[in-house]
């Protein structure tokens, strides 16, 4: 039976917050320490990477649930990751999904030590997984740490920072995005097609749509950032353009970063019908990345 995006994403919504809040509720931890980590998962968001991971499960025909743990994980890390770039030392913002940063409802130490529990937490989840292989659970840690780490979104976060007040190409910029945003959205591919038991040829396909997908995602959040109200994206229009940042539009003209969004969304795509599975999730996935609140 086919089942549309709308369900699919409603369904697995569902059953990841449920999860997120259940992991962190049996924390034996001081209780604001768990009010800090919860309020930031509860901000909201689309939960993108983790229906990633599920729907690529699915473009196997197997149990999306399996890699439940996997998915719970990666967000809790997504969201430590927003935390700290929220930060005064960071980006300094003080709306996240409209809503008020962790720092300016905890303060700031507790928004740091709610950011280290939830990175930290999130592999304990994996390796705590008994629905995966041993091998399957370190392949999975060992890439998350990759992708999350210094080789990754680390790296791609200090570069952004760096580059702040800064002429750059767009060489340099999609150098950035690779792996400030783009590193963590190809682990949740990525995670999905090992957990389903891809073999190397299907894993390389995978990683290749991956990263035409975070490239994509950027661009749109670039585009979002110019175009598109304080509701839809939960922080004032314009903040990086405020902050002189390099960003796709300031590069190549908000109509060259359409079109860049555009190629980058058709190579996804035929990256899709080159895997050959049941890609039909993946594909709206995709779909929505392009299109989401323009």
């Amino acid at each position: 039976m086919t089942i549309s995006m709308e369900e699919f994403s409603n369904r697995y919504k569902t059953l990841l917050d449920r999860s997120l809040l259940s992991a962190i509720s049996k924390l034996e931890a001081p209780d604001v320490l768990k009010e800090a980590m919860i309020y930031s998962l509860k901000a909201g968001g689309k939960r993108i990477r983790p229906l990633l991971l599920f729907s690529t499960i699915t473009a196997f025909e197997k149990d999306p649930e399996r890699g439940l743990a996997a998915a719970v994980s990666l967000e809790m890390i997504h969201t430590y990751s927003l935390v700290h770039d929220d930060l005064p030392s960071m980006d300094d913002d003080d709306l996240r999904r409209g809503k008020p940063t962790n720092h300016m409802v905890f303060g700031e130490a507790i928004a740091i030590l709610a950011g280290d529990g939830l990175l930290t937490h999130g592999f304990q989840l994996i390796a705590d997984d008994n629905h995966l292989s041993d091998q399957i659970k370190v392949k999975i840690i060992s890439l998350l740490a990759k992708c999350a780490g210094p080789e990754g979104m680390v790296s791609g976060q200090i570069l952004d920072i760096q580059g702040e007040n800064k002429k750059m190409d767009i060489v340099e910029l999609e150098y950035i995005h690779r792996h400030k945003t783009g590193k963590l959205l190809s682990f949740s591919v990525l995670a999905g097609a090992i957990i389903a038991g891809a073999n190397d040829k299907q894993l390389a396909l995978f990683e290749k749509f991956s990263q035409h997908l975070g490239l994509a995602f950027q661009i749109s959040d670039d585009i979002l950032d110019i175009e598109g109200s304080e509701q839809v994206i939960g922080k004032p229009v314009g903040s990086d353009t405020g902050k002189t940042k390099s960003t796709y539009p300031a590069i190549l003209t908000i109509q060259g970063a359409r079109e860049h969004l555009s190629y980058h969304i058709e190579e996804a795509k035929n990256t899709l019908k080159e895997i050959d599975l049941h890609t039909s999730i993946l594909e709206k996935m995709t779909d929505l990345i392009e299109t989401r609140d323009h």
